[in-house]
């Protein structure tokens, strides 16, 4: 964070200064919510969560030697007081951004692919300028304002991830970092059942260009139709892309490697590349030609973009992490959360692992999928299950273990179209562990997803441990 004193801080978050808090001290660390992760010169902000109150561990903080503590209480130690610490934590973000007009935020939001492509932001960002990245899924009013208070003046790039559980949520966030790009990738039905519908869920995704200026710049899905319909919402200029010839930005000639990386060619007026993506699963495509327009909206080229996209890595743990055992079995851990379009590609990145369409694998590559709940969907849960079951049918998928009764129409679904025998519905991950330990043998592809609640990166895991 740049340097502040807590007299400074005190008037940006609307507090003021108790116990012979210091006016003049100052903050030249980072600012922190966790008491066990302050280092000398930082700044606490006891924060109340389900688990644990941080304003319990203000003494511990400053005995770890944080500057300053933010309390939405009296204690009996130097501190400011507010009424609020979690609003206190946006302010104080939006005071430091502001104080940095060479800063550009690059915001994003979605349905679904918002870390993935926040990790490919953070990967070509930094051929441009200096970049601050989220780590993992730092989305929401507490992990983007904790993200946007590790610039300092040096940074030219703040990337901003935005998720939300219901309208308003977007533009609060957008009040902490206002955006110069906004990035809306797509409107599917993740959180379906916190919003009641798509079109509750695309009113709240289209707050970010809402939120964009005139000299902003608004880059929106053309493949999809809720997004596309965000162009009226916004006084910004608009930069699409995808797969229809009406994208800016637009993709062709999709090829998907045996190994499951997709090849494509990105087009923009008269400036195309070829780009072959490290990643598995054709779902990234659309990420990436939406990186790419963000880089020719800040002033790069789409070959320019795309030679850094070749290159990128997996950033985040446990989104399509391909893992190989000792026993030669392929695991893709998946793990970190689900919905139905996210299981949908997970599936078809699945059987190209596995050999579909490929002359690559040899016919005895066995496809199996270890699934569990899709949550937050809502009314619309039980088909939603049914739909992922069918799917694997459709798709070829052999064996499906379906973790929790709770995702058990998976398995009915399969079962009514006759793959009862390729179907197993267990209580918890270690069952499924223990039925894949005697299934299993070298050769063999293993998709592992589920709502991150379900806990199935420990099947991952177990997979990878087992030696025979």
């Amino acid at each position: 964070m740049i340097r502040l004193t807590l007299e400074q801080i005190a008037l940006i978050v609307d507090g003021s200064l108790k116990h012979g808090a210091a006016a003049t001290a100052s903050v030249n660390g980072r600012v922190q919510i966790d008491s066990r992760s302050v280092q000398p010169g930082d700044l606490f902000i006891a924060i109340k969560g389900d688990m644990f109150d941080g304003h319990d561990f203000v003494a511990s903080a400053l005995g770890s030697g944080a500057a300053g503590v933010i309390s939405a209480r009296d204690v009996d130690v130097p501190h400011i007081r507010v009424d609020d610490t979690v609003r206190a934590l946006g302010l104080l973000a939006r005071g430091v951004v502001t104080r940095l007009p060479e800063l550009t935020v690059v915001a994003l939001t979605g349905s679904s692919g918002k870390t993935s492509t926040k990790d490919l932001l953070a990967q070509m960002l930094p051929e441009l300028g200096p970049t601050v990245a989220p780590q993992g899924s730092f989305n929401n009013e507490t992990g983007l304002p904790l993200t946007a208070l590790t610039v300092d003046q040096d940074t030219r790039f703040l990337v901003a991830e935005m998720g939300a559980r219901g309208v308003g949520h977007i533009r609060y966030l957008c009040g902490i970092t206002p955006p110069k790009i906004g990035l809306v990738l797509n409107v599917g039905s993740a959180h379906v059942g916190e919003f009641g519908s798509r079109e509750a869920i695309a009113r709240a995704k289209g707050e970010l260009v809402e939120a964009l200026t005139e000299d902003g710049v608004a880059i929106l899905n053309e493949d999809d139709d809720f997004v596309r319909a965000m162009r009226s919402r916004t006084k910004a200029k608009v930069l699409t892309f995808g797969r229809a010839q009406s994208a800016d930005v637009r993709v062709t000639d999709v090829v998907m490697s045996a190994q499951g990386k997709p090849s494509f060619t990105v087009t923009m007026g008269d400036q195309t590349a070829r780009l072959e993506l490290p990643l598995v699963g054709e779902h990234h495509v659309s990420n990436a030609a939406a990186v790419v327009a963000v880089g020719v909206a800040l002033g790069s080229s789409v070959s320019a973009v795309a030679q850094v996209l070749s290159r990128v890595q997996t950033l985040s743990r446990w989104r399509m992490e391909v893992s190989t055992s000792p026993s030669n079995v392929t695991v893709i851990n998946d793990a970190y959360n689900a919905n139905p379009e996210s299981v949908q590609a997970a599936l078809r990145a699945l059987m190209v692992l596995a050999g579909s369409n490929s002359t690559e694998f040899s016919a005895t590559r066995r496809s199996f999928a270890v699934l569990g709940q899709m949550r937050e969907l809502g009314e619309s849960s039980h088909a939603a299950h049914e739909e992922i079951g069918r799917l694997t049918v459709e798709l070829g998928v052999e064996q499906v273990v379906v973790v929790g009764a709770a995702a058990a129409a998976i398995a009915d679904a399969r079962s009514a179209a006759g793959m009862s025998e390729g179907t197993r519905l267990v209580d918890s991950p270690q069952d499924a562990v223990e039925i894949l330990s005697a299934l299993l043998r070298s050769e063999d592809v293993v998709l592992v997803k589920a709502s991150r609640a379900v806990g199935l990166e420990a099947v991952a895991a177990g997979i990878l441990e087992l030696s025979t």
